[in-house]
């Protein structure tokens, strides 16, 4: 079986513990949306991070309260890039799965889309027919 990537991102308008847990939860849900069959028993890892002015709680709080308390997650701080978006939370899933890396869905979400613009619009309809957010 193959390990893929599956990448996201979302923003906070500020930096709350309660706002923070609740853009962390609608990202997953996005994710799990967007990749049908993706379940936390196939996820190997999660490395999440969170720029700099995000520091009231560990997004991964989130998930576990979710029930991904068997999946090891790691909590970091962005680098401090000088015009970065600010007030962001990023995610990177390692999945296992036989699905081609051209079938997985990446997810940006609020002010994140402008970070990966080419991949929201890689997410319009597929041939199957379904449509991803």
């Amino acid at each position: 079986m193959t390990i893929r990537g599956v990448r996201g991102a979302i923003t906070v308008d500020t930096d709350q513990r309660e706002l923070v847990l609740a853009a962390t939860r609608e990202l997953f849900q996005a994710i799990l949306q967007a990749n049908s069959g993706l379940r936390p028993i196939d996820v190997a890892s999660v490395f999440l991070t969170v720029t700099d002015d995000i520091f009231s709680v560990h997004p991964a709080l989130a998930a576990r309260q979710m029930g991904w308390d068997q999946v090891p997650m790691l909590c970091a701080r962005e680098i401090p890039v000088v015009n970065s978006l600010p007030l962001c939370i990023r995610v990177l899933l390692h999945w296992n799965t036989d699905r081609p890396q051209g079938e997985i869905r990446h997810v940006y979400l609020r002010r994140a889309v402008t970070l990966r613009p080419d991949l929201v619009q890689a997410n319009e309809p597929i041939e199957t027919g379904e449509r991803f957010p």
